[in-house]
């Protein structure tokens, strides 16, 4: 039976509705940031009256950030594991596919945090020229702080944006209300027609289209990051889906209808979201709240992707495309390898550009929009193979959703090629030949060890009890209960059960392989194997006997740099058993050559 207190004590890890926006959907809703600025910096470059197409191209924006929230609130629904256009992809669309989302998705968390970051200190020492020559040091002061909050948990980070997070969405709608109704000095001129397509060029407004998309990054974030979710996680994440949906969409169109208004283009040093808000609200204290609280905002974006990243990584190492350590976390959900990779990879990045949020800019949403098709694609395979209630509109609109997005990321990737975008075309196929080698590995090692054949029986008796850790059946297996047999002593095979994980399969087969040692399961409420060691040594049944001896085996490969593709628990166990029992503990090499 699950201990109540330790299931209540996970569920404090995990956020409800509200608290996903600061905790996963930061960096889409700061995304208004640059979103509309993207998108006016194009057309500028053609004529002034050209800006007035800002309107029609933020509503097709916005229609695709309608159909991308729709078809994730469907992901959310169907994998509730996380995971989000690779576990799409891998469900659907076959490996290949879903490596492709998987390499894509992790190149543009990583992204994620170092442009958050940048860009955030860059808007700070907009306002104070003095920090300049600090801009590294200060987004690595900043990488630092969000790392640490992240390794106690996302819940933990998420309250804690919370408050900037807030102000900064009603310092955004104060703006946009101010402007619509009573703009400091309007401009008495007419609204200027939208010209023509001809008239633009349809090259001008599909490169205009796809810069303006990179306020769509970040919206799959949340699926990604389901099981952060409180329960109902399913509801939870489909009602912070629809909220972000809702305040991004908003605020996109309200800002696209000022820029007109305004009359307004793109000027140096001064971004197009200040210039908004000056006219808007006056150059007084309420300007301040919405430059601080953007900056702010921006800087936390990047937590984004510590609430996806590992939980993506975590999923890629349960099939054995990533090191078995990311899979491992702590009591609060918190996949502490997936964190730390992450923040040095960040770090790499933004020393590598030297803090310039413009160096990395033109690497920034690919990936994501990569994701975003594939996503799409394979929900319409997901609906030809499921049907299910109106299925057939659903596909339709999923269809829709892929060639947008299709089409954006190859413009994107197109236009922005030569400026540093080649990059990404040689880091994603890199990204998947690691998966394989990692995953041809593991199987390789399976069959080394025999995972799929049936074991050789152990004999032998002693007077100590002697306790064998396993996982499953290999010839691991036969050898520790060979190893703990020869010691003469009464032998007990253990398996710590987590909450969620039958064992009914591993029980079965114990029984049909008969190795004379009884098998016990450790129930393990807080998916803990040591744990659930520790709590059986200090039951009276074995603390009674004077001589208790643990071994523990451990696989030792031919070359160094495949140990880091072990997971390390029996490394783990036998430290915190030697530091918190009197258990006798011993380790067994498994070695490979």
């Amino acid at each position: 039976m699950p201990d109540s207190d330790s299931s209540s004590a996970d569920e404090k890890g995990k956020i409800g509705s509200l608290a996903g926006l600061p905790g996963l959907s930061l960096d889409a809703l700061t995304s208004v940031a640059y979103g509309p600025e993207a998108i006016v910096i194009v057309l500028a470059a053609s004529s002034t009256g050209a800006i007035a197409a800002v309107r029609p191209i933020t509503v097709a924006i916005v229609v695709l950030l309608a159909i991308l929230v729709f078809s994730y609130r469907q992901v959310i629904a169907a994998y509730p594991d996380g995971g989000g256009a690779y576990a799409v992809s891998k469900a659907n669309l076959g490996q290949t596919p879903s490596l492709l989302a998987g390499a894509s998705l992790i190149v543009d968390y990583v992204l994620t945090v170092a442009v958050s970051i940048t860009a955030g200190v860059a808007a700070l020492t907009s306002a104070f020229p003095t920090l300049t020559s600090a801009t590294v040091p200060l987004c690595l002061v900043m990488l630092v702080l969000l790392t640490t909050l992240n390794l106690f948990g996302l819940a933990e980070s998420a309250r804690a944006f919370m408050i900037p997070t807030l102000v900064f969405i009603g310092s955004l709608y104060m703006v946009v209300v101010f402007g619509l109704i009573d703009p400091l000095g309007p401009s008495a001129a007419p609204l200027p027609k939208p010209p023509s397509a001809s008239a633009l060029g349809i090259l001008l407004i599909l490169k205009a289209f796809s810069s303006g998309c990179s306020a769509l990054t970040g919206v799959e974030a949340i699926a990604n990051g389901t099981p952060s979710f409180k329960e109902p996680r399913i509801k939870r994440a489909q009602r912070t889906e629809l909220l972000l949906g809702l305040i991004l969409g908003s605020l996109l169109l309200g800002l696209a209808q000022l820029t007109v208004n305004f009359h307004l283009k793109p000027k140096a040093n001064i971004t197009l979201l200040s210039q908004i808000a000056q006219r808007a609200v006056g150059h007084g204290v309420a300007f301040y709240v919405v430059e601080l609280s953007t900056t702010v905002a921006l800087a936390l974006a990047a937590n984004t992707s510590f609430g996806g990243l590992p939980v993506l990584a975590s999923l890629l190492a349960r099939d054995r495309f990533l090191p078995r350590v990311f899979s491992l976390h702590g009591e609060r959900t918190v996949y502490r390898y997936g964190v730390v990779v992450l923040a040095v990879l960040a770090a790499l990045l933004i020393v590598g550009s030297n803090g310039n949020t413009q160096t990395l800019i033109p690497l920034f949403a690919i990936g994501v929009f990569i994701g975003f098709t594939l996503a799409q694609a394979g929900l319409v395979r997901h609906w030809f193979k499921h049907h299910g209630k109106l299925w057939v509109g659903r596909a339709a609109i999923n269809a829709t959703g892929a060639v947008l997005s299709g089409s954006a990321a190859v413009i994107f990737l197109a236009t922005k090629f030569v400026h540093g975008a080649f990059i990404i075309v040689v880091v994603i196929p890199a990204l998947i030949v690691m998966f394989r080698r990692i995953h041809a590995y593991y199987i390789k090692l399976g069959k080394y060890i025999g995972l799929d054949e049936p074991p050789g029986r152990p004999d032998g008796r002693g007077p100590a009890l002697v306790l064998v850790p396993v996982i499953g059946l290999s010839r691991l297996t036969t050898l520790m209960l060979d190893r703990a047999l020869a010691t003469g002593g009464e032998v007990r095979a253990v398996h710590a059960a987590f909450e969620g994980e039958p064992t009914d399969a591993l029980e079965a087969d114990w029984r049909n392989w008969d190795p004379g040692v009884p098998l016990v399961i450790l129930p393990s409420p807080q998916r803990s194997v040591t744990r659930a060691v520790l709590g059986y040594l200090a039951t009276p049944e074995v603390s009674a006997h004077p001589n208790i001896v643990v071994l523990i085996g451990e696989i030792e490969p031919r070359k160094l740099r495949h140990r880091l593709l072990l997971n390390q628990r029996g490394s783990i166990l036998a430290s915190v058993l030697r530091r918190q029992s009197d258990a006798a503990v011993a380790t067994v090499p498994f070695r490979l050559d």
